[in-house]
């Protein structure tokens, strides 16, 4: 005992020393020109390195975080106890972050747009994830409708803020979800922070506009509209629609190819009567991407507040099976990525990337590396969106504001 107590006299100064040194040691300052070349040396990410973000974007908690500045946010809803069919989609968020690795800032110039979206004027930030819960739908909706919320609130750049262009006033958000209920809670955020309803722009094989008691039971009341299973991923834009939420002059379906409820066509007359337009996965045929692109855009104009929804089954589930509710006979992602390219012209304000299960995906990654090449057309239309809008506001003499007529 006398040994151990001896033994901690003569070792305890030398820890609190160390550990006094250490502070010391930190306490210098270190010269700009030194912490550039330790950028230089080491800031630098492979497609295989570092902690996974989307396109290794700088990670910040948002949510937890208000006075995080961003134009455009990145963030997560792991979010998949709505499906009718295989779950998994609460892994989707992982895998498409995991998916982008290969889109880095030193290496993310497109091509067809002429520009970089990771080093032009907007500030994009990987946001993380909301923790939605997996046990409560109705909690689950109300965090994410708070979240969109709280995330459409904060303030993007001082020199977005400053730009003439009303465009870039308002931050965006890229959702990676989860299965597609989760458009609900993003279109809430947006007529609350529009103080509009929205135009919505929806690529499924899906129409996702279904009366929720078409799913049939005997167990619910049809006419209770807050019967928690109402809000499923089929029926979530008829609630929206209910709500007030969709602009129904201007909201249009592309690739569709489901099968219809019981024996008629009674689907597309309520879809109709919602106020949509639908192109069906087959007219591409018909039309060619040219006549999908120029449908679109006839249909919503340059100017409408628009909400870009994804569901990655709208491709065929030989080219992206990693997904719930899989139908054959889709668009190549080749199609899809070139009508994103001819609808660079929209006004997009938010956009989801839904349905990516990568359980179901192999060993291949397909899914995954799909949604994420269409996380970096939709950044680069935003990007490119708010470059041409500056492009046509110039300042003269005597003040005013003039738009060019391009």
């Amino acid at each position: 005992m006398l040994w151990l107590s001896s033994l901690l006299a003569v070792s305890l100064p030398f820890p609190v020393f160390a550990h006094s040194h250490h502070y010391a040691e930190h306490d210098k300052r270190f010269s700009q020109s030194y912490l550039e070349e330790l950028e230089q040396k080491w800031g630098t990410d492979w497609g295989f390195t570092g902690i996974s973000t989307f396109a290794h974007l700088p990670y910040t908690r948002c949510l937890s975080h208000p006075e995080t500045i961003f134009d455009i946010g990145i963030i997560g809803a792991p979010f998949d106890t709505s499906v009718s069919y295989r779950p998994g989609a609460r892994f989707g968020p992982r895998a498409i972050r995991a998916g982008s690795s290969r889109q880095t800032a030193f290496r993310g110039f497109n091509h067809r747009a002429g520009l970089n979206p990771y080093t032009s004027w907007a500030r994009i930030v990987d946001c993380g994830d909301i923790p939605v819960t997996p046990f409560d739908n109705a909690l689950a909706l109300r965090q994410m409708s708070e979240a969109f919320i709280e995330l459409g609130e904060h303030s993007p750049t001082a020199e977005s803020l400053a730009s003439a262009s009303s465009y870039q006033h308002k931050p965006k958000l890229l959702t990676l979800g989860g299965d597609h209920s989760i458009a609900l809670p993003a279109l809430r955020a947006l007529k609350k922070i529009y103080n509009q309803p929205i135009a919505v722009v929806h690529f499924d094989a899906h129409l996702d506009t279904w009366h929720p008691a078409k799913y049939p039971s005997s167990w619910i009341d049809p006419t209770d509209s807050s019967t928690q299973s109402f809000f499923n991923h089929g029926s979530m834009f008829w609630i929206a629609a209910t709500e007030g939420l969709i602009a129904n002059t201007s909201s249009i379906h592309a690739g569709l190819r489901t099968r219809l409820s019981d024996d008629g066509i009674e689907d597309y007359e309520d879809d109709t009567k919602q106020g949509w337009v639908r192109i069906a996965t087959d007219d591409i045929d018909e039309i060619g991407v040219k006549g999908v692109i120029s449908t679109i855009m006839d249909r919503v104009g340059t100017e409408m507040p628009v909400y870009l929804s994804i569901d990655i089954d709208v491709i065929d589930p030989g080219l992206a099976p990693g997904t719930g509710t899989p139908e054959p006979g889709g668009w190549t992602t080749r199609e899809l990525i070139r009508i994103l390219r001819g609808i660079e012209g929209l006004n997009v304000i938010g956009a989801d990337i839904v349905e990516v299960s990568p359980a179901y995906d192999g060993g291949t990654e397909a899914t995954a590396l799909a949604a994420a090449q269409i996380g970096f057309e939709i950044l680069t239309s935003i990007v490119r969106r708010g470059l041409i809008e500056q492009a046509k506001i110039r300042k003269v003499d005597d003040g005013t504001i003039l738009k060019d007529e391009l």
